[in-house]
């Protein structure tokens, strides 16, 4: 049988071409090798206060983006975290068989809650839902980024607890599916090579939106900070910069590290950020296209409709399991 795969991204702003190197472009290629949920985890944004006009439109385009980078609704489960109430249902059960002691330990709610004026409930049990999102599918294999291995680890926690309090397999334990950095597990940010590249960074330049104008895309390469000397190598350590541009052009483009290095030998960072920069304008170009396509009244909506439908059947018999374990009946 096919290992089951399970991954949601948050529609909390424009997802970058780190989120598409990084994971969904790899989505694309785990659909032909396991079973495939691909979630809009819609609910998890909500730890914080979003507008609700522009939270429903990067709903739309987070969805957009999955297909239009090649994860294909006939093949994978394509859906909003949102339209299928086994989540939320489930997240219940599983704070019941949660301690207190294990959230707080967590370190992005640490890291988050010294950010935050206001700490809410959702930012503690956010790692709660996220297990939901997991077991309720049977999960394998969760791709997941250095910075959510923690929550994984808490969902396995749970997931083990449960099994050893029923004698039984109730939920299976997941593993996480963690692509090295060559292979686009981690791009760095634009402006501060030392930090993931982000999403929701408070500076624009930082990140290559999927969705950025060409024009865009080269203003904010060619800005793109780099190391003191003018040599194109990599070295993580000693020139992260240029080694997360390199990186970049590698996975663009699909020359090794090696050949980049041997191309742009005493060329200096000009001609090797205009080099780049055409080179992601052309990676995100047919990405654009279909999302255009997609943007047609309705089409969208449809994809998310089966998905949800397909996904509520999927996760029904887990939640029932676990409710009758627990006590609960219909």
């Amino acid at each position: 049988m096919k290992k089951i795969v399970f991954s949601g991204v948050q529609p909390s702003g424009a997802l970058t071409i780190g989120n598409y190197l990084g994971a969904i472009r790899n989505f694309s290629r785990l659909q032909h090798e396991a079973d495939c949920f691909f979630c809009v985890v819609d609910l998890h944004s909500l730890t914080v206060p979003q507008d609700p006009v522009a939270l429903r439109e990067n709903i739309k385009n987070t969805a957009r983006l999955f297909v239009a980078s090649g994860i294909d609704p006939k093949v994978s489960t394509v859906f909003v975290q949102s339209h299928v109430s086994a989540h939320s249902e489930l997240s219940w059960l599983l704070e019941c068989q949660t301690y207190i002691g294990e959230l707080r330990r967590m370190t992005q709610f640490k890291d988050k809650a010294k950010k935050q004026e206001v700490v809410t409930t959702g930012l503690l049990t956010y790692p709660v839902l996220m297990a939901a999102d997991i077991l309720l599918y049977n999960t394998d294999l969760v791709p997941v980024g250095e910075d959510q291995k923690q929550h994984l680890e808490i969902t396995r926690d749970i997931a083990e607890r449960i099994n050893n309090r029923f004698q039984e397999e109730v939920f299976k334990v997941p593993e996480p599916y963690i692509p090295p950095r060559s292979s686009g597990g981690r791009i760095m940010s634009l402006a501060e090579p030392g930090e993931k590249m982000s999403k929701s960074s408070s500076n624009p330049k930082s990140f290559i939106a999927l969705l950025d104008p060409p024009e865009v895309i080269r203003k904010k390469i060619m800005s793109a900070v780099t190391d003191s000397d003018a040599e194109i190598r990599y070295d993580e350590e000693a020139k992260p910069a240029v080694s997360n541009l390199m990186v970049i052009y590698s996975l663009c483009s699909g020359d090794t590290i090696d050949a980049i290095t041997k191309n742009y030998a005493g060329s200096g960072y000009g001609k090797f950020k205009k080099d780049l920069a055409e080179l992601v304008v052309e990676t995100l170009r047919p990405i654009q296209e279909k999302v255009r396509e997609l943007s047609e009244p309705g089409v969208i909506e449809e994809i998310l409709r089966d998905g949800a439908i397909k996904a509520q059947k999927a996760a029904q018999p887990k939640l029932r399991l676990f409710q009758e374990k627990l006590g609960l009946f219909r």
